[in-house]
């Protein structure tokens, strides 16, 4: 025969509990603005403007290498089709930013419209970039693809860098 453990609770009341549930602390206005001078680097963020913009001066340096360094025949075309590849980067970013920043202004903020606005945006990003290149695709039939394809990338590669630099 096997003894039975002992498989009593262990012994906590619950005023610890709510102690310990209630043991965070909340800081005012003035704590907080003191937090984040004393440490800028922890509540740093990065405008999403700013890697907008960082998106379309790397879609204007890539456009002008492909304009250099291509076939002098194709250069132009190079040229262009690395515009577009850019534009299809940074504009449906554009949108999402947008989105946002509409979401900011509104009066009733909570949580659910701040996650509604992020879901929403991330669609009219996707559907934007899937129909800006169905356009691409289907009315510009002398497009060179490697150009696009390679600013198009390097362009979204921004993000990566924005978060690195932070």
């Amino acid at each position: 025969m096997i003894p039975k453990k002992n498989q009593s609770a262990p012994s906590q009341s619950w005023d610890v509990l709510d102690e310990q549930e209630n043991a965070f602390k909340v800081y005012s206005r003035e704590e907080m603005d003191a937090l984040k001078r004393a440490n800028r680097k922890a509540f740093f963020s990065l405008s999403p403007w700013a890697i907008i913009g960082f998106q379309v001066a790397t879609t204007l340096a890539m456009a002008m290498v492909w304009f250099v360094f291509a076939n002098p025949q194709e250069s132009r075309l190079c040229f262009f089709s690395a515009l577009l590849g850019g534009f299809i980067g940074f504009f449906p970013a554009t949108l999402f930013a947008l989105r946002l920043s509409v979401s900011k202004k509104q009066r009733n903020q909570s949580p659910g419209s701040l996650l509604a606005a992020v879901v929403s945006g991330e669609f009219i990003k996707i559907a934007g970039t899937i129909a800006l290149f169905v356009w691409v695709a289907l009315s510009i039939p002398d497009l060179q693809w490697i150009p696009l394809l390679v600013t198009y990338l390097v362009t979204l590669k921004c993000y990566l860098l924005a978060w690195l630099w932070r």
